[in-house]
């Protein structure tokens, strides 16, 4: 049911899934605006969110460095708060993000029957480059539209990798602790998958 969810994991959940998380739904506005459709619903379209597979940071903010990539960008950070990776998130989940392959791993562990609906980001993105778009659903800026495009397109990108395993360069650095540099590294990788998944899921 609408509208289409995206789970963003990584460890901590203030670093490389807030950034994800906010950047998706930032490609989805910008998006949005090029269709003269009011940004303000992207919500009802797409539900970008995260959790970590650590509690650690649990209800705290997006880690500074973070929140200065996704804010250059034009995104906000407005009412992020940190939180720990449940099962509920996972099953109301229509594709599941995860920074690692471990991560993925985890996730699978918790929830075996969200493998065909789990990837690396950097996995989703590369396979996302090779699907034919034209046998999805049409692409219109409404909820339920989107969402069956984006089952659709999920559904399309499992097919493709065909059990493979993710590339290791799939994965993201972990930029906690390091400078901006790293993080503007991370974030553009990010970009790359994102900015596409929302093109893919608008016209």
């Amino acid at each position: 049911m609408p509208p289409f969810t995206v789970l963003h994991v990584c460890m901590g959940n203030i670093c490389r899934s807030p950034m994800a998380e906010r950047l998706l739904l930032l490609a989805v506005r910008e998006r949005l605006a090029r269709l003269d459709v009011d940004p303000a619903g992207s919500d009802a379209l797409v539900h970008s969110h995260s959790a970590g597979t650590g509690g650690w940071h649990a209800g705290e903010e997006m880690n500074p460095p973070a929140a200065r990539q996704v804010i250059s960008r034009g995104g906000d950070t407005e009412g992020f708060a940190a939180r720990r990776l449940r099962s509920d998130l996972i099953d109301a989940a229509d594709l599941v993000l995860t920074a690692t392959a471990d991560q993925q791993e985890y996730v699978v562990a918790l929830r075996p029957d969200a493998a065909a609906r789990t990837f690396v980001l950097g996995e989703f993105g590369r396979l996302l480059g090779g699907l034919d778009r034209s046998a999805l659903p049409p692409a219109e800026p409404t909820p339920d539209a989107v969402y069956a495009r984006g089952v659709a397109l999920v559904a399309a990108a499992d097919a493709a990798r065909q059990n493979a395993s993710a590339l290791s360069t799939d994965d993201l650095d972990d930029p906690w602790g390091r400078g901006d540099q790293c993080f503007s590294r991370v974030a553009d990788e990010i970009e790359e998958t994102v900015q596409p998944l929302a093109a893919a899921l608008l016209p």
